[in-house]
């Protein structure tokens, strides 16, 4: 019985938005990339997004008096939506391994990143204009691919002038939107219905997950939780990596 991955994928999902309820980000990627140490990708996505549509909705409904119109609808939602369409298509083309590939560098490179940032008490810089959008269409691919444009959208959106209210609402908005799309996509290709057991049987982890982390928020110290958590991922990427290359 221990040895189905779908247990352990339990597994993640809960420690995923325990991680998420603690610390504000993060639960895609933490499953995704756990996950993708023992089921292929496209098989995990159809899963994982319909349970983030669930949470990231909730919560945005409930910080939306803090959401950023402006940004959301004239620069993160446009190219957002596009580089989500062509990362979706080109799926098919890649490959598993390939995508664990591509997937274990982007983890690594943003846990290494967060890491040394912390390590260097380094405040975030605000990029030019012509950077922020590409950068934020690049996490539109990502998250076509992967459902995991946080990584770069976060990066893209580095010195905004939003407060810390005004990004998480937008940002939850963000994800709402597009794994909302995704999820139609995963109706429309036949992969989800087929997946919706398995949501309705991890729904009680995620909620499980929240409260969890609600009452961890206040007794960790966030900060050596989170590198911890950073330093598993750096982990997770360097494992992902192997595991495509061989």
């Amino acid at each position: 019985m221990l040895l189905d991955p779908w247990l352990w994928v339990a597994l993640f999902i809960l420690l995923a938005y325990t991680v998420e309820a603690i610390t504000g980000f993060g639960s895609l990627v933490i499953a995704l990339s756990l996950g993708a140490l023992l089921l292929p990708i496209p098989e995990l996505m159809p899963v994982l997004v319909p349970l983030n549509v669930l949470m990231s909705g909730f919560l945005a409904w409930r910080h939306r008096q803090h959401i950023h119109w402006p940004t959301l609808l004239r620069l993160i939602l446009p190219l957002m939506l596009a580089g989500t369409l062509i990362g979706y298509g080109l799926r098919p083309w890649l490959g598993d391994n390939l995508l664990k590939l591509l997937f274990g560098a982007l983890v690594l490179w943003f846990a290494a990143r967060e890491l040394w940032r912390m390590a260097r008490q380094q405040s975030a810089n605000p990029h030019p204009g012509w950077l922020s959008r590409g950068l934020t269409f690049g996490a539109g691919l990502t998250h076509g691919l992967f459902a995991s444009g946080g990584p770069l959208l976060v990066y893209a959106l580095a010195g905004t002038t939003l407060n810390k209210g005004q990004l998480r609402a937008t940002l939850l908005s963000v994800w709402f939107s597009l794994n909302a799309s995704l999820s139609l996509l995963f109706l429309l290709d036949g992969s989800l219905l087929p997946s919706l057991p398995r949501v309705a049987g991890f729904l009680p982890l995620l909620v499980i997950g929240v409260l969890l982390g609600e009452f961890l928020h206040h007794r960790l110290n966030e900060q050596r939780f989170r590198q911890v958590v950073y330093g598993l991922l750096v982990i997770t990427g360097v494992l992902l990596m192997l595991k495509a290359a061989v």
